[in-house]
């Protein structure tokens, strides 16, 4: 037998330019825009571009960036909003042979200096609007230096008003690339595409490495896990910055679909540009369809045509997924880490549970579930011994990820990468279940359990109960100090406009839905911190208990 294996893949037989060609999305726009040209590839309020065009600028954007200095494997640093030049930078950076580095537009000026820094940018692209964050990072940055270019949206007041920190527009500098360069796939699709940095809620944010062969199969893998149809349109409500925009770019690049940006997120906008495009398909965290559900009902139109909708960022209370479904949209919870490009596990849904009422299939759809096509492997670990946890819905343990889509890793952090990957998958930092159906269902972050006289209480699951009251428009639970139990949630409450509300009820709602222990020991009513992907800061409500 293993003489015939021999045989069977003896050398001759080795990989070729024939055989074997770097997987990268930078073969997805070629074909759309050879094939597709003339197909739309965006849509920005009064600019739009087909695919032919698209390609075009991403050439010209390649040419630039290498004309301007940024050797391969240099790291070309862009922060903007969902507009069109953060759209087809996710191709002409790569193109270059350059490292994209996408930045968060609300960070702060030290944490922006930081990542220049840590980043080792050669190349800032920068929109005008956020010039007085960007402007001091710069500033106080070892890499003051570096070549500047500003995006001016004339259709944003704030960034065509904004002060200019470059000697060129985004504009003037595609100007200076070639229509002709001959950009070249990765020799190797392991090469470095992306930088991605960790929100940093716990210390310095990680810079997070992904690679070509990654980029590509997150593309193939979300075709047929979300069931995307050929030319789609799609509005991109994903911040492009936070994971590259979940790897919906090269999707539709291979799909050759139309995508529909906006710089600005409210129901309104989101409902208006639904139905003038009739949007098919859509992302967001749990915050996005909160603010859907909770419109004014003179807004909330509902579509007459089937709209699919990813959800991920943070576990969506079961009462919003419910709310969701009865305004139309079919949605799909998805999960993964930025260290996984993103959603690497889908909540995959069942002919068998077509029959099931609105709750039933609300709770299921609560759960993060089963392997995207991409993943290869997903367990939930008990945190002390290393094995897997019974199916039962009941045991925690930390959910472990092997995935073509797991990152490189951290950048300039050998010891970081290492624990991170330790007994051959990726570590979560993430407590979960496995039920008896094997998809699994995230409780909370390792960080976030509440462990209250010895007793462990989810802050996911105490959210959604609190989220199914009708005054409550988001919930977050956080651990407080207790001299009698060690630690007690406390939960923090921010009403929908007009609703009211008190602790006592609030309190007497949990008791008719909780069990003694996991009661809530205090409300606090306010508007929460989130981030720009719409997760709520814990660490700030932490902080605040503190003061």
């Amino acid at each position: 037998m293993s003489e015939n294996l021999d045989s069977i893949n003896d050398g001759f037989m080795d990989p070729r330019p024939a055989n074997f060609v770097p997987l990268s999305p930078l073969s997805f726009i070629r074909r759309a825009a050879t094939i597709f040209g003339s197909y739309d590839a965006w849509i920005y309020g009064n600019r739009q571009a087909s695919w032919a065009e698209c390609y075009g600028r991403a050439v010209r954007l390649a040419s630039a960036v290498q004309k301007a200095g940024v050797r391969p494997g240099g790291v070309v640093t862009l922060i903007a909003a969902n507009t069109p030049e953060m759209f087809e930078a996710q191709f002409g950076v790569a193109m270059a042979g350059a490292v994209l580095n996408t930045v968060n537009i609300r960070l702060d000026t030290e944490t922006l200096s930081y990542i220049l820094d840590h980043a080792d940018s050669q190349l800032l692209i920068t929109d005008a609007a956020f010039a007085d964050r960007v402007g001091p990072a710069l500033a106080q940055s070892a890499r003051a230096d570096i070549p500047v270019i500003d995006i001016v949206d004339q259709q944003e007041p704030a960034s065509a008003a904004g002060t200019r920190l470059g000697s060129l527009n985004y504009e003037a500098f595609l100007a200076t690339g070639d229509a002709d360069f001959d950009w070249q796939l990765p020799a190797d699709e392991w090469q470095a595409m992306c930088l991605n940095y960790t929100s940093g809620t716990s210390g310095r944010p990680k810079g997070v490495v992904y690679h070509h062969r990654g980029a590509y199969l997150m593309a193939m893998g979300t075709v047929p896990a979300w069931d995307v149809p050929a030319h789609p349109t799609y509005l991109y409500t994903v911040p492009m910055f936070h994971c590259n925009g979940w790897g919906h770019a090269w999707m539709l690049a291979l799909l050759a679909g139309r995508a529909v940006l906006t710089r600005t997120l409210n129901a309104e906008m989101i409902f208006d540009l639904l139905h003038r495009y009739r949007i098919d398909h859509f992302g967001g965290a749990p915050i996005i369809l909160g603010m859907l559900v909770n419109a004014d009902p003179a807004i909330r139109k509902k579509p007459d045509w089937p709209v699919k909708v990813m959800t991920a960022g943070a576990p969506p209370p079961a009462a919003i997924l419910e709310k969701t479904e009865e305004l139309g949209f079919e949605v799909m919870q998805v999960y993964g880490l930025t260290e996984t490009f993103g959603h690497t596990v889908q909540s995959a849904w069942l002919r068998d549970w077509d029959q099931l009422d609105f709750s039933a299939r609300a709770a299921i759809k609560a759960r993060q579930g089963v392997c995207f096509p991409h993943t290869e492997g997903l367990e939930v670990l008990d945190t002390k011994t290393g094995q897997p946890v019974p199916a039962d819905g009941e045991t925690l343990g930390e959910a472990v990820i092997r995935s073509n889509t797991v990152m490189k890793g951290y950048h300039k952090n050998a010891e970081a990468t290492e624990a991170s990957m330790a007994g051959g998958y990726f570590r979560s930092g993430d407590l979960a279940v496995r039920h008896p159906d094997g998809h699994i269902e995230v409780k909370d972050r390792l960080k976030d359990i509440i462990i209250s006289g010895g007793e462990n209480i989810s802050s996911v699951e105490l959210e959604g109960v609190l989220y199914r009251h009708p005054a409550v428009g988001f919930a977050a639970v956080v651990a407080m100090p207790d001299e009698k139990w060690g630690e007690s949630p406390c939960a923090f409450i921010e009403l929908k406009d007009g609703a009211e509300a008190e602790e006592a009820d609030i309190l007497g709602f949990c008791r008719a839905h909780l069990a003694g222990f996991k009661m809530p020991k205090k409300v606090v009513f306010g508007e929460l911190p989130k981030t720009a992907t719409g997760k709520i800061q814990k660490f700030e409500l932490r902080a605040r208990l503190q003061q």
